[in-house]
């Protein structure tokens, strides 16, 4: 199953208000807001860039897993979200490949999305998000 579109990139930073300026009036991006994300520690701001959303990740807690990212690699380039169809399903395709998944089973995201992480050590590198909007849009 191929993925529908490029969803989101998400950007790990250690302050929003820090960096919200640049996205905004340097690049012109369009603010779309806020959301917090307590399963995932974070608080998230949302910048349009034509079809695609720019992320900016903000730690809430110290352990959550941004925060390490911070911690290890500093700000920058955190991960790539894909639209899926059918996560579930593409879920197990990608466990029967061979590719380790952060997560085995889908959860709850931002803008109510099911989304799922596939280990960097298998996608070279780079950490993939799976998200499934709730009404199947590529938003």
């Amino acid at each position: 199953m191929p993925v529908k579109s490029l969803n989101h990139v998400g950007i790990a930073v250690h302050s929003i208000d820090e960096q919200r300026a640049f996205y905004e009036d340097v690049l012109g991006l369009e603010f779309e807001g806020f959301e917090d994300v307590p399963s995932q520690k974070v608080r998230v701001a949302f910048f349009r860039a034509g079809d695609v959303r720019i992320e900016l990740l903000e730690p809430t807690e110290t352990d959550s897993s941004v925060a390490k990212f911070l911690e290890k690699r500093g700000e920058g380039l955190h991960h790539l979200a894909y639209t899926v169809d059918n996560i579930q399903a593409r879920i197990a395709e990608l466990k029967e490949s061979g590719l380790q998944m952060i997560d085995e089973q889908p959860r709850q995201g931002s803008h109510q999305m099911q989304i799922a992480f596939v280990h960097p050590k298998s996608s070279n590198g780079v950490l993939t998000e799976l998200c499934e909007p709730p009404d199947g849009s590529a938003k």
